[in-house]
């Protein structure tokens, strides 16, 4: 276990992304998200992301019900304020333009104000089913930097020092703001998502280096792109957009290159994203427990040595990135 910053709080270095089990694009069943997480479990996984988002409550619903089995001190949850959950006047059709498939009985409300962090918590609580959760992000508060700086950010640090929460921080698809966040205020940890992968490595460029100077901590999500570095192959998506002629070709070339050291370009996928110093937790996002275990596994195997130095001879990766083996000089 990872202790996020100087919180209390600990986290497993393989994390459950719930996104999936709130029907991210399809729809997953009851059995099937529950096999998920209950596999994830039997394989060790002690720390679980929800959102208010994630499939209108669905996700944090289904990931309450699994975990209020378990004794409460032995696994770690985050949620996400930012996004209010209101109910519509008449729900007509589904959520899929917002990416899950859920009947759209609800609408999201951006809201970062203190007022707003307070009553989404509370509600994610009820969902959730338990009496607390151990951190809690500002979730892509991207278009709403001075609402989540001025409001929302201290609003958070109050439930901090009254011990409603042991840790904080902001969750989002760039790096930049989350620069910002651990330079200018006292977040535990930031969860980058799609932005410190083996095809995206913006984060190094400033967001590691601080968070590792000023001992925050940072979970990575999006590990696989979309699943582009899972299966590459044409039509998929890559960066909520469908992959370039040239990501492809890159994201292949690193497939043919893990196979060819006897590896997997799943495994290295995590093994990259889990081996900066910054990082205490690497999220994976399951639908069913076939993909929980099969994450487990990659995330368990060792990487060889040659596979780095073949990918910072080519300059797949940039020199200065950590990589798990440290014999490469």
């Amino acid at each position: 276990m990872n202790r996020l910053g100087s919180s209390d709080v600990e986290v497993s270095a393989l994390g459950f992304g719930s996104a999936a089990i709130g029907n991210l694009f399809t729809e997953v069943s009851e059995d099937q998200a529950h096999e998920a997480l209950s596999t994830a479990w039997q394989q060790g996984i002690r720390y679980f992301d929800t959102a208010p988002h994630y499939g209108l409550g669905l996700s944090e619903r289904r990931l309450g019900a699994a975990l209020r089995e378990r004794p409460r001190a032995e696994y770690t949850i985050s949620t996400k304020v930012g996004r209010r959950l209101e109910p519509v006047t008449e729900a007509t059709g589904d959520d899929l333009d917002n990416g899950f498939a859920v009947p759209a009985t609800l609408r999201r409300v951006w809201d970062f104000s203190a007022d707003g962090v307070r009553r989404t918590l509370e509600a994610s609580l009820e969902r959730l089913g338990l009496d607390r959760v151990d951190v809690v992000y500002l979730h892509d508060p991207d278009d709403h930097a001075e609402q989540a700086f001025r409001e929302g950010y201290p609003a958070l640090e109050r439930l901090r020092s009254e011990g409603v929460v042991g840790a904080i921080g902001a969750g989002m698809n760039q790096a930049e703001m989350l620069t910002r966040f651990v330079r200018d205020t006292d977040v535990d940890v930031v969860l980058c998502a799609g932005r410190y992968t083996l095809l995206d490595q913006r984060a190094l460029t400033e967001l590691l280096p601080a968070a590792e100077e000023r001992g925050r901590s940072v979970v990575i999500g999006g590990a696989f792109n979309s699943g582009l570095l899972a299966d590459p192959r044409p039509g998929m998506t890559y960066d909520y957009a469908t992959v370039t002629p040239e990501v492809l070709e890159r994201a292949l070339q690193l497939k043919e290159i893990a196979e060819r050291h006897g590896t997997t370009l799943r495994a290295a996928a995590l093994a990259f994203c889990g081996a900066h110093p910054a990082v205490a937790s690497v999220l994976v996002g399951a639908r069913s427990a076939d993909e929980v275990r099969d994450a487990a596994e990659q995330f368990a195997s060792p990487v060889p040595s040659a596979f780095w130095h073949e990918l910072r001879d080519k300059a797949l990766v940039p020199a200065d990135a950590p990589v798990p083996a440290e014999d490469l000089s």
